[in-house]
């Protein structure tokens, strides 16, 4: 079997082997294809029966005019990237990668409130720069230094991922709350199911990790917002579009959010006209949250067991 993996850099930026994968067929990987660019795309894929894409779209426009590809691995949990509508009327096998990332993202999103509330990178860069050393104090801080014990932590989606930061909240003695329409035993031990108006209303720091659907697009709003507490922190390691970037920003710039921090944005790489760029106490992180070294090893010995179950005619992890 010919195999093309469309971009596979961003999995793999050399720390990784691909190895494993030519144990099934002749491997081709290019780091990067162009998004936008049906014919370099097809060019690409060629006569090869199995694609691996992380973020190079498969489109029906491409599937069409490519009938030898027999199997679509998408290199991340999320398969928007695929028609996987189309490529199923064509008898094409989509599979993902599904909790592969589970324990880092949620280390992550504490991560992000752990520099809200301590700024160690702005202070550890101050000192380096001689401000301690000229300093007449034997110490100093140029933002509140924020203890979270007794805070309570709202997370909106208490799947797998919430539930990871819920128990790391827990541990440093926060009180979790949380809203998710798919209750479970694992959820009531960690934290206490409430709506959404309880989640915005008695929440200190607000941490978004539920999936993106017409109903929660958008769920960061001025409305919303209007219903938090003053000076409240928000979380957002999920998807970007979860939040309104202009209604976050003003709130931002008015204090009545005290900070932050995100990891994704609404349209990816960055735009240089985002609005989070430019508003005061906002930490913006490059979608790195999955991307730990253990987790993409993870990953790809996912990938791997994927397409061994499908030449074994025994597909798992399939979508769509």
């Amino acid at each position: 079997m010919k195999i093309v993996i469309l971009d596979g850099y961003t999995e793999n930026p050399g720390d990784l082997s691909w190895e494993a994968l030519q144990e099934f067929g002749e491997l081709t990987v290019y780091d990067r294809t162009a998004l936008n660019d049906d014919a370099e795309i097809l060019e690409r894929i060629g006569e090869a029966e199995i694609i691996f894409t992380n973020k190079t779209p498969l489109r029906e426009s491409v599937l069409r005019e490519a009938p030898a590809i027999k199997y679509i691995g998408v290199l991340a949990t999320g398969y928007n990237v695929v028609d996987v509508t189309f490529a199923k009327e064509k008898g094409i096998v989509v599979t993902n990668i599904p909790t592969y990332g589970t324990d880092v993202v949620g280390q992550f999103a504490i991560a992000l409130l752990l520099e809200i509330c301590h700024h160690i990178g702005h202070h550890s860069e101050a000192v380096s720069k001689g401000r301690w050393e000229s300093c007449p104090d034997f110490c100093f801080w140029d933002y509140p230094l924020i203890e979270l014990k007794g805070k309570t932590m709202g997370i909106i989606g208490f799947g797998r991922i919430g539930q990871v930061t819920g128990r790391i909240a827990k541990a440093m003695g926060m009180k979790v709350i949380a809203n998710d329409k798919y209750q479970n035993d694992a959820g009531k031990a960690i934290a206490k199911y409430v709506d959404l108006d309880t989640i915005f209303g008695e929440s200190d720091v607000v941490v978004l990790h539920c999936p993106l659907f017409p109903e929660t697009e958008g769920i960061i709003n001025k409305e919303n917002i209007a219903k938090m507490k003053d000076g409240v922190i928000i979380i957002n390691n999920s998807r970007g579009p979860l939040i309104n970037e202009n209604d976050l920003a003003k709130a931002l710039e008015s204090k009545k959010v005290y900070a932050a921090a995100v990891d994704v944005v609404s349209s990816e790489p960055i735009k240089g006209d985002n609005p989070l760029l430019k508003a005061p106490n906002c930490i913006i992180t490059p979608h790195i949250s999955w991307a730990a070294h253990e987790s993409r090893e993870r990953l790809l010995g996912i990938a791997v067991d994927n397409l061994r179950a499908f030449v074994n005619g025994k597909p798992v992890n399939m979508v769509g």
